[in-house]
């Protein structure tokens, strides 16, 4: 030790206080042992020189000094105490002395700068004297960042983004039990996790790390973004929305639809679906759905789609022909493609025209098309814009004059289509045909014509109210050659005749005369007694079409005769040249006599004549045909007799004398009714035609007593006599195997001469053909016309023939059914709805319905030109079949109504009356109302002779002889007073003996 001076001492000791005095005025802070201590040291020097001092050992360092925490302005010292000594000194970086009692060892150095390093010396410090020190060093907590936040995610990435602090790089990132050193990883502020689950949230905490020192750290959460979803498209779009489907992402149900870019739809969609309305039409959309969890969005999935287009506007029909149909419509907004249906078929217009016109062709005449237009926009389709329109129907291909007539025609053609209808027009008519249901052929009849007129016609075909192009053609009404005056002679025919024709031939065999042209026809160098016949036709495009034809028999030739003697002048045999012509029958006039002779011959003896006598004779050739008798002119020439026989003759004179004043002197007593009796009603002459007699009112009474005698015999005889009149006129046109079908019964058949025509084009005894016959009358030889009830196949021809004929009434004889048979078919509408029957509609007026008959009226109308005619229907109801009425009142009755309404009439057409047959019943009523009027007017009454007179018409008239019997038994009760009338009971089988021999017709 050195021994110090005690100058230097006292230098030395001076020092030591004035340290000491300026450190407790630098720090404030030092305790009196710690001065003690600084001044020890050099007092023990100086005590080694001067004083005798007490020496204090420094005290032991600290142990285990050490930083136990920090923050971000503290740092938390500990040690391990030495001892009993709690005084301490901490000095930090070498210049603040921080004297410190912990009794815990333990001390917080606070108001220090974060993330700064400190050097620590902990002294201990004993009675002021202090130890050697201990020296650590520990930092303050750095700051945490500011701003710690996620900006960016994806499925398997979050980025995360703060604010440095200050120049530190260094961070520790801790989330879900990670942590990453982020040691200069980070030094722009910002760090991306990878390796995350997609949708799911995570919590960070990010430290500031300063020489390995943590802030307490900034926190913050963040979700990573979900999946895409999957099947993004559009499903289905209008014109002014477009709907979106899509797979859900699992768990998810929040989407945002962004579409052109700007507008974002918040979408919660349970079930992956949405529809983005308000749209414009027509227009292209790109869309981006993503799938959003908590903030964060996926990186979305894209499409397009687009709104459909708008429906064309004016849609509409601008013409057609035969095979196409133009169309017209507006173009849509911001289309040029269009889709056209035709049934199947698909037709593409592109165009960019403001107006739209498409032409279909290759369609099919006379149909009605349905089409459907679309505007197609992309994959986009509007709405239908719908349109039915017709094809022109085609042009009749031919039309058929299938009959002429003098005052109508006939056209036929195909029906090609059962729905269209036609238009015809001729001689400055108009008609409308409509369809017909069930016939292929179109038939229509124009009358009222002139005959044998030039007629130019034209017919439209009508569908949906389209006209086709017309078809046009000409035809001629025949001429009634009947009505034409011919005038004939032996050798020529000639008549003027009104009307067309171009050629005008008359034929006999094989002869034929042509007549020169010009309505004014002559035919000459003919030859007598033939028949010819006249043909007149007309020109019309190149062909032929006869107008008429007529069978015109000319006068028989002339004869040239003489005579001889024969019988001593009592007789003569007259003679006559071959004639050069044709003749049937010759009359020799001579004497006042009429002697006829079979035309095969060429003389005749002529007796009774009387000796040396001059004699006229005339020769008059005769021709009998089915068109009448033509006679020649008389050839006169004298004959002259033998003079021997002229006493003998003489006496013979005279007794031929006295016998005829005997026999007229007879007749007279016995049969004055010959003599005062009027012109008959049969016959126009005082006498009957038939087998029958007229008997006289007073007379008649007698006469059905005679008749009744000996169980009917008489009424037996007088009408078995009857049974064979008319039998063996020829029936042809009923057999015909077509006809067949059309009679009710096969032995109730017409006769060809009296037989009703139905009105033809040409002589045709299949079209013409109805089961009936002209009946004559009181006074007209054709009014009635008898007819079989008609069958289902013949009503349209019964009323054709109700027209034809210009029939007034119709009398009904019959019930429909009998004893559960059909006896005639129904042939009137049973309410007041019209019947169509052929070219007729039958319409019921009214019915008055009595115990005994029925009275309709029926309006007729013709379908051709709507003519009406009114028919009224007398319909007896108590009359059975094959039998007579109850009593002879209540016919009488009926008979009275039908009188009335024809007399009231006033029409010369005939009366139609029909039962079954047609014979039976009609032929009963039909005499009773001849026999009253014939009663009425010549007080005589001829039964058996208008019988028979009916019977030559047609066949069976009267067809039992109950009936017979009971048209007498009506003229005897019609001669009695009305309150003397009995009421007499008809029973077939009951009132007659003779009633098994009945013939029972069928």
């Amino acid at each position: 030790m050195k021994i110090l001076s005690s100058k230097s001492a006292s230098d030395h000791l001076l020092l030591g206080v004035v340290f000491s005095l300026l450190w407790v005025a630098a720090d404030g802070s030092t305790t009196s042992d710690q001065a003690s201590t600084n001044m020890a040291e050099p007092t023990t020097t100086s005590l080694q020189t001067t004083v005798e001092t007490t020496t204090i050992r420094p005290p032991s360092d600290t142990e285990s000094f050490k930083a136990t925490a920090q923050n971000e302005t503290s740092i938390t010292l500990q040690w391990t105490k030495v001892g009993d000594i709690d005084s301490y000194t901490l000095s930090r970086d070498g210049e603040v002395n921080i004297p410190i009692s912990a009794e815990n060892g333990e001390y917080t150095v606070s108001g220090l700068t974060s993330a700064t390093r400190y050097n620590f010396t902990l002294y201990t410090v004993f009675k002021n004297v202090r130890s050697s020190g201990t020296t650590t060093s520990a930092v303050t907590a750095p700051t945490d960042t500011e701003s710690f936040k996620a900006i960016a995610q994806n499925e398997t990435t979050i980025t995360l983004q703060w604010t440095k602090v200050g120049e530190i790089d260094n961070y520790t990132l801790s989330y879900d039990g990670n942590e990453v050193n982020l040691n200069h990883s980070a030094e722009n502020g910002e760090y991306t996790v990878s390796g995350l689950m997609n949708a799911t949230r995570y919590s960070f905490t990010l430290y500031t790390v300063f020489e390995d020192v943590r802030s307490t750290g900034e926190n913050t959460s963040a979700v990573t973004a979900p999946t895409d979803t999957e099947s993004f498209k559009a499903i289905a779009q209008n014109e002014t929305s477009i709907t979106l489907q899509w797979t859900k992402v699992e768990g998810i149900d929040n989407y945002t639809l962004s579409y052109d870019g700007e507008v974002n739809i918040t979408i919660s969609a349970e079930n992956g679906e949405y529809t983005v309305s308000d749209l414009m039409n027509a227009t292209r959309y790109s869309f981006i759905l993503f799938t959003v969890f908590d903030y964060a969005r996926s990186r979305g999935e894209n499409i397009s789609a687009v709104t459909a287009p708008e429906t064309p506007a004016e849609f509409t029909l601008m013409g057609q022909t035969e095979t196409s149909i133009t169309l017209q419509w507006k173009q849509a907004r911001n289309v040029q493609n269009y889709t056209v249906f035709l049934n199947k078929e698909m037709i593409n217009v592109m165009t960019s025209n403001e107006t739209v016109t498409l032409n279909v062709s290759g369609l099919e005449s006379g149909v009605n098309y349905d089409f459907l237009l679309f505007s197609v926009f992309d994959y986009a389709t509007s709405s239908e814009a719908n349109l039915t329109a017709p094809t022109v129907p085609p042009e009749v291909p031919s039309v058929k004059v299938a009959e002429r007539l003098v005052d109508k025609f006939t056209l036929q053609w195909e029906d090609l289509n059962k729905g269209w209808k036609y238009l015809l027009n001729v001689a400055d008519r108009t008609e409308t045909i409509p369809p017909k249901d069930s016939e292929n052929t179109v038939s229509f009849t124009v009358s009222d014509l002139k005959p044998g007129t030039e007629y130019s016609f034209s017919i439209i075909t009508i569908f949906s109210g389209l006209r086709s192009t017309p078809y046009r053609g000409v035809t001629v009404t025949k001429i009634d050659c009947s009505s034409v005056n011919w005038k004939v002679t032996n050798s020529s025919i000639q008549g003027t005749v009104e009307g067309l024709f171009s050629n005008a031939t008359a034929s006999n065999k094989s002869a034929t005369h042509v007549s020169p042209a010009g309505k004014d026809i002559s035919f000459t160098n003919l030859y007598p007694g033939a028949t010819y016949e006249v043909l007149l036709e007309y020109e019309l495009s190149s062909k032929l079409y006869p107008q008429c034809s007529i069978n015109i028999p000319i006068i028989p030739p002339s004869l040239t005769g003489h005579c001889s003697y024969y019988s001593s002048g009592y007789g003569a045999v007259i003679r006559w040249d071959p004639p050069g012509g044709v003749l049937t029958a010759v009359t020799v006039n001579i004497n006042g006599q009429t002697h006829p002779v079979d035309g095969k011959k060429n003389e005749h003896t002529v007796t009774g004549l009387q000796p040396a006598n001059r004699y006229e004779v005339a020769l008059i050739s005769k021709l009998e045909t089915e068109f009448g008798d033509r006679s020649s002119e008389p050839s006169v020439f004298l004959c002259l007799t033998d003079n021997r026989g002229v006493i003998a003759g003489a006496l013979v004179g005279v007794l031929l004398i006295c016998v005829l004043i005997c026999v007229i002197v007879f007749i007279v007593r016995k049969r004055p009714e010959i003599i005062r009796r009027k012109k008959s009603f049969l016959s126009g002459s005082k006498t009957s035609d038939s087998k029958g007699k007229i008997i006289p009112v007073a007379k008649f009474p007698d006469h059905f007593h005679q008749l009744g005698l000996d169980e009917n015999r008489g009424f037996s005889q007088e009408y078995e006599s009857l049974a064979p009149v008319g039998t063996d006129q020829s029936r042809k046109a009923a057999t015909l195997p077509e006809n067949k079908v059309k009679n009710r019964f096969t032995n109730i058949l017409p006769y060809d001469w009296s037989r009703v025509k139905l009105n033809t084009s040409s002589s045709n005894d299949v079209l013409d053909y109805i089961n009936a016959n002209y009946i004559p009358g009181y006074s007209s030889s054709r009014e009635y016309i008898a007819s079989q009830g008609p069958l289902p196949s013949t009503v349209s021809d019964f009323w054709r023939m109700v027209w034809e004929q210009k029939v007034k009434r119709i009398v009904m004889v019959t019930n429909c059914t009998e004893s559960g048979r059909t006896k005639c078919e129904q042939y009137w509408p049973d309410d007041s709805m019209p019947c169509r029957y052929g070219e007729l509609m039958i319409s019921k007026t009214s019915e008055d319905r009595q115990p005994n008959w029925t009275l309709r009226e029926f309006r007729v109308k013709h379908t051709s030109n709507s003519e009406e005619r009114t028919v009224k229907h007398f319909h007896f109801t108590a009359w059975p079949d094959h039998g007579v009425p109850q009593g002879t009142e209540v016919l009488i009755h009926f008979r009275g109504l039908v009188r009335n309404h024809i007399e009231s009439e006033g029409s010369k057409a005939p009366t139609v009356v029909h039962c079954s047959a047609g014979v039976g019943r009609t032929g009963t009523i039909i005499a009773l109302d001849v026999l009253l009027q014939q009663l009425e007017q010549e007080r005589a009454v001829g039964i058996s002779n208008f019988v028979y007179k009916m019977r030559q018409h047609r066949s069976h008239m009267v067809q039992t002889e109950s009936q017979y019997v009971f048209l007498h038994q009506c003229i005897m009760d019609s001669l009695q007073p009305p309150a003397t009338q009995e009421e007499n009971i008809y029973e077939n089988d009951l009132i007659y003996v003779n009633a098994t021999a009945l013939r029972q017709l069928r």
